[in-house]
């Protein structure tokens, strides 16, 4: 199993930044995808992005493509979610994945394939 501990969120401007990061325990985390997912009050949980064990590849929901950029640190057992040009739809409970099917070539957008989640960090953008 691996923990997650998310970090970084908080209240931003809708046209500003905000660096989310998500720590991982243990050794395996080099060899899983990961994800973050979000989820705003009354609505489903969602795919944001994602991105292969290596690095090697990175996949994004429609509504973040080209202001939100997911990456890692393998040898900080760290990804981050970069957020530009937030805007106040954006604003969600924001959740890290991980995928244990380890050196997986294929990044799941659906939350059924991720195994272990972090607590959740809150991010508020206002208008």
């Amino acid at each position: 199993q691996v923990q997650l501990v998310e970090s970084g969120g908080g209240l931003v401007q809708a046209g500003g930044s905000l660096r989310l990061s998500c720590v991982a325990s243990g050794r395996t985390f080099s060899r899983c995808n990961m994800a973050w997912f979000r989820q705003a009050p009354g609505k489903a949980r969602e795919f944001v992005a994602g991105i292969q064990w290596n690095g090697g590849s990175t996949v994004y929901g429609d509504s973040v493509k080209g202001r939100f950029t997911i990456s890692r640190d393998n040898a900080k057992n760290t990804v981050y979610l970069q957020m530009t040009i937030p805007k106040p739809e954006d604003t969600a409970v924001y959740y890290c994945a991980a995928d244990r099917r380890y050196y997986s070539n294929y990044v799941p957008v659906t939350l059924s394939q991720y195994d272990d989640w972090g607590q959740g960090t809150q991010v508020t953008v206002s208008s």
